[in-house]
């Protein structure tokens, strides 16, 4: 089930050129942050969330197989996970993490597990 998780679903509105910094972030059951960068490369796309003050300032890393519906006209990323579901993620640190194969399966098993 993990494998598919660091791809867009051909549904959810993704192609190669977007530029989704700056997008809100919806989870499943509200509001969660704003796109703070985001990855397009093949088999590892990803996006950057900085949640603002809703887990204490953090960022958190999404797989893009877990959004659902990108909304260009409003600027809105819809992901298919509860807030407490995000918040529960393995802590990201950017320095350390981005490129970390052991916290991508980490990580790729939270979400693919579907938590």
């Amino acid at each position: 089930m993990t494998e598919g998780i660091w791809r867009y679903a051909p549904t959810a509105g993704h192609t190669p050129d977007d530029d989704l910094t700056g997008y809100r972030v919806e989870a499943s059951d509200g509001h969660i942050g704003k796109v703070d960068k985001h990855s397009a490369d093949v088999d590892s796309q990803y996006l950057v969330v900085d949640t603002g003050v809703w887990i204490f300032g953090r960022k958190v890393l999404l797989p893009a197989g877990v959004v659902t519906l990108i909304r260009h006209e409003d600027r809105t990323v819809h992901a298919a996970r509860t807030k407490e579901e995000i918040k529960a993620a393995p802590e990201f640190d950017e320095d350390k993490h981005l490129g970390d194969p052991r916290y991508r399966d980490q990580l790729g098993g939270h979400y693919g597990s579907g938590h």
